[in-house]
């Protein structure tokens, strides 16, 4: 018999400035936990206002409103009796404990900030940096008249227990070189615990499982670590994972995705596991820390008691299937409406698009076959019927989501009939719309005003002329998506609209404001590469054999005249690379921060064995040639899921300039001046004082 501690942490869907619904879920997990037996609830970090609320942390009504549900859950008898850790609007936790009084004990504030990627903390609040210094914090009065406190300790600070002592990191500290865990772990703190707001990224899963399990692995002690779940308004997608480990072990997790708005894990651990584990640990003997300040309370979350949990065999994690755009769920409660509307080429961007939802509906049968109500209510909410109940994935498809494939004179009967296997497999609602009428009548518009016609260049047409006959294909065909996202279904006597979904990947080909501008655009921050992928997992998953002929088919815009009857364009040939290569271009772009002489340098020995130094410079030439003159593109992009972290879209994530001088005459004679040399076989120079 040991010294047992049951611990609870939880994934919890919270939406910026949802309060009352915030409040329900937070109360929910609580009453969750008790019933569990858990003496100790963690949740995610901004959970009372949620995290995505941007500048609306400027507000005075955010932190008013957040007090509020502070002062509601203060007061309610769900809270009693269990010490109670959650996260306020000001980037600062607070632990709540409530055995017989209600109590604030300390506020441990946000120590190191989240400030890369998607991330701009520093916008908003400003990291606590007195290490291992307490001050008091004069409550607002409407939290003094529950409590009976006027002020509540402040800082760097750790919570001792007549059994233990608990630590806390939030979020993006776990992920710092020097974690607070570390010293906090020598100074006799046993459990530790991280409230987070971790976004999904593609392969970022397993990262987060390996912090926690090093975290105990090389300090002993227990760790708790809560998440957010769903996309809190914005363009990323927070996938859950909530986890309990111990002792390099990990004992309890949650779900990486799941349509549960409130989902609590809990795990019962022997304190005895902690020391002795620590005890054997001749190294500790020989590290110091400093002191930290600790607030007592008298409340004991141990008991003596049999049993504990055991360590789990794997991490059932699957990044492959793109399930992180369940977000796509809640865009029609969010922007009421009755589904969905895409533009379906038959082409692989499109595709994966179509496959995701079918994906989505795949998730919802699975949560209303084991009785989720709320997903159900949600559903029934989208499709206008109280009474209906999805059969089946492909039954549901018809009901939410529609295709459409846009034909022209340019369209090959290939792609035509792709599209149509392809919705006729995964059961959407499908239209074959042809776009010549519109495209001849708009030429016509332009021909009566101006007495010009445009020409293609197969024709004898210019490059402009080209270029402007394209893109007005592409463009009318955004013009008829939303008109038929507004009213296909009042044509069918149905009540409700469509949200528009786009195709476009960022570093990909497409027009402006063509039918890639749309609501949302669920792939538009992941690789053809990765997309690739993800329609041959749906092959074998979703036994969608339409994907084999998409999947092996050239990418085409199919904006110029066939040949007898075949495609004579391809994006590729267009772009002067394959997608492959523009993968890895991105990833040296954004990730490895190259420009233009440094792309060049590491390409050389990345492609020694298939391009020659002068085709590797030409290709780097084209490509910011080429990204410099259609930077201005991501101005106006869909908003898309946040995938990967080489994403282009300068709206959030890539703060680049979208005006540039495309010569970059400096940087392509920097490379120009190396390419004699490296192909005698000497390394380029890769200082800039060392070029000519």
């Amino acid at each position: 018999m040991g010294r047992k501690v049951t611990l609870a942490t939880c994934s919890l869907n919270q939406w910026a400035l949802d309060f009352e619904g915030n409040l329900e879920r937070i109360l929910k997990s609580v009453e969750i936990a008790k019933t569990k037996g858990a003496k100790y609830r963690l949740g995610p970090e901004l959970e009372i206002c949620g995290y995505g609320c941007a500048d609306h942390y400027y507000e005075s009504d955010t932190l008013l409103h957040s007090f509020e549900v502070l002062r509601k859950l203060l007061e309610s008898p769900v809270t009693q009796d269990i010490i109670f850790s959650f996260f306020h609007n000001i980037n600062e936790k607070k632990y709540l404990s409530s055995p017989g009084c209600r109590k604030v004990l300390l506020i441990r504030p946000k120590m190191t900030l989240a400030n890369v990627g998607v991330h701009r903390e520093l916008r908003w609040f400003s990291p606590w940096n007195q290490t291992r210094q307490v001050e008091e914090y004069f409550l607002p009065r409407m939290i003094q008249e529950v409590t009976g406190q006027e002020t509540v300790p402040f800082g760097d600070c750790v919570l001792s227990t007549k059994d233990t002592c608990i630590g806390s990191e939030v979020c993006e500290e776990l992920w710092s070189p020097n974690s607070p865990h570390i010293n906090m772990s020598l100074d006799g703190v046993e459990i530790f615990t991280n409230g987070s707001a971790s976004h999904h990224e593609l392969r970022k899963a397993n990262q987060r499982v390996n912090l926690v399990t090093s975290a105990t692995t090389k300090c002993g002690g227990i760790y708790l670590y809560a998440n957010q779940r769903g996309c809190d308004g914005d363009r990323v997608y927070y996938d859950g994972c909530a986890m309990i480990g111990i002792n390099g072990d990990t004992v309890a997790q949650g779900a990486q995705f799941s349509l549960e708005d409130v989902e609590v894990i809990t795990a019962t651990l022997d304190l005895e596991d902690v020391r002795s584990y620590r005890g054997e640990e001749s190294s500790r003997n020989n590290s110091r820390s400093g002191h930290f300040p600790r607030r007592c309370t008298t409340f004991a979350p141990a008991v003596l008691k049999d049993g504990s949990n055991a360590p789990l065999d794997k991490f059932p994690y699957e990044d492959n299937e793109v399930r992180t755009v369940l977000m796509l769920i809640n865009l029609p409660l969010v922007m009421p409406q009755a589904g969905f509307l895409l533009p379906l080429s038959g082409g692989v961007d499109s595709s994966s698009t179509a496959c995701i939802v079918y994906s989505m509906c795949v998730q919802i049968c699975r949560a209303v076959d084991v009785g989720n109500s709320q997903v159900l209510a949600d559903v029934r909410r989208v499709v206008g019927d109280e009474a209906y109940s999805p059969k089946d994935p492909k039954e549901l498809c018809g009901r939410i989501f529609t295709t459409c494939y846009m034909s022209s004179e340019n369209s090959s009967t290939d792609t035509r009939n792709r599209a149509q296997e392809l919705a006729s497999q995964i059961g959407s609602s499908h239209l074959s719309i042809n776009i010549d009428l519109a495209v001849k009548g708009i030429l016509g518009i332009f021909s009566a005003v101006t007495g010009m016609f445009p020409k293609f260049r197969v024709n004898g047409g210019s490059h402009r002329e080209n270029l402007a006959l394209q893109n007005v294909q592409a463009r009318v065909r955004m013009v008829l998506a939303y008109l038929f996202a507004q009213l296909c279904l009042w044509a069918r006597g149905k009540p409700g609209g469509l949200l528009v979904l786009g195709s476009a990947i960022l570093t990909g080909y497409f027009t402006k404001y063509d039918c890639s501008s749309a609501d949302i655009n669920p792939i538009g921050g992941v690789s053809k590469t990765d997309l690739k992928s993800f329609l041959s997992y749906c092959v074998d998953k979703y036994q969608l054999t339409a994907l084999r002929g998409i999947l092996a088919a050239p990418p085409t815009a199919e904006l110029e005249p066939l040949t007898d009857g075949q495609v004579s364009q391809t994006d590729e040939a267009d772009m002067g690379m394959t997608y492959s290569e523009l993968s890895v271009i991105g990833r040296l772009r954004k990730i490895s921060k190259c420009g233009p002489f440094s792309m060049f340098c590491k390409l050389i020995h990345m492609w020694r064995d298939a391009l020659s130094p002068a085709e590797v410079a030409e290709k780097v030439k084209r490509f910011f040639r080429m990204y410099s003159i259609n930077r201005h593109k991501m101005t106006t992009v869909t908003p898309s899921y946040h995938a990967e972290v080489y994403s282009p879209d300068d709206n959030r994530f890539d703060l680049r300039p979208f005006l540039y001088n495309t010569r970059w005459s400096w940087q392509f004679r920097a490379i120009d001046g190396q390419v004699p040399t490296t192909e005698k076989g000497t390394s380029p120079a890769r200082l800039h004082g060392d070029v000519d």
